[in-house]
């Protein structure tokens, strides 16, 4: 097992850094690590027909590692340009182009990944606004296309003024060292999927047939169809709820 850290700061060592650093040292004994430091690399577009030695050493790291741990800090809500331009170089070592322009995934089919940010505002408002949620769904966006496997994500908020990362997220970069340490198969949550998707739909229709009951003082909840009726009506309410919070509030915003 090989764990990557890629750095993709202005800073070397600051607080970004400081949390890649906490997990790095907290993978199993055995697992080898590196980091990279993006700003060391003159990171250019690729261009057809021309070799990109860069790129080509980046794509190397990439391919001899196993898990990858991006840790980039959020600006004006968005992922860092220093991250950014690094996705946007390698797109065609992440993807292979079809004729028709869509893209499939490359090389890097079935590697893993770790994401940690960082933003200036406060946990509260982090949690209430999602400041760096954008720069989560990018990160996700561009390892989808590639066929990355995700494996979590760390938010370090209110940095305005920290020097030094707290015990709390410490811990939790401790917790993902030890997990990213192991090998996972793609299909190693689909039992817990299903089991989870079982229990959400029974506690779905539980809350729904609670709340028809005092509708039956106000409707004729006794008539099979209004019955039926206000039951896909309740269900579809609380499913679009669930829906909305997986979709925009799903990730580690504290």
């Amino acid at each position: 097992m090989k764990v990557l850290g890629i750095l993709a700061s202005h800073q070397e060592h600051g607080l970004n850094a400081q949390m890649l650093e906490e997990v790095l040292k907290n993978v199993d004994e055995g697992v080898e690590t590196e980091t990279i430091y993006l700003e060391n690399y003159q990171i250019t577009p690729h261009k057809y027909h021309e070799k990109n030695p860069v790129l080509d050493e980046l794509s190397d790291k990439l391919m001899s590692s196993d898990v990858w741990v991006f840790a980039a800090p959020t600006y004006w809500r968005e992922l860092s340009g220093v991250l950014k331009n690094f996705f946007d170089c390698m797109r065609p070592k992440f993807v292979y182009f079809k004729e028709n322009g869509d893209t499939i995934p490359g090389k890097f089919k079935n590697k893993h990944y770790l994401s940690i940010t960082s933003c200036y505002v406060s946990p509260l408002e982090n949690f209430v606004t999602g400041v760096t949620d954008e720069s989560l769904k990018t990160i996700d966006r561009v390892m989808s296309a590639a066929g990355v496997i995700k494996t979590g994500e760390i938010v370090l908020p209110g940095t305005f003024g920290m020097k030094e990362i707290p015990d709390s997220k410490k811990k939790i970069a401790a917790k993902y060292g030890h997990k990213i340490s192991h090998k996972k198969r793609k299909d190693d949550s689909t039992l817990k999927r299903y089991i989870q998707l079982f229990f959400m739909i029974a506690i779905m229709a539980l809350i729904t047939m609670g709340i028809q009951v005092p509708l039956r003082y106000v409707m004729p909840i006794g008539n099979f169809w209004i019955n039926y009726i206000s039951f896909t009506v309740i269900f579809f309410v609380l499913l679009a709820c669930i829906l909305h919070f997986v979709t925009f509030m799903k990730h580690r915003r504290r």
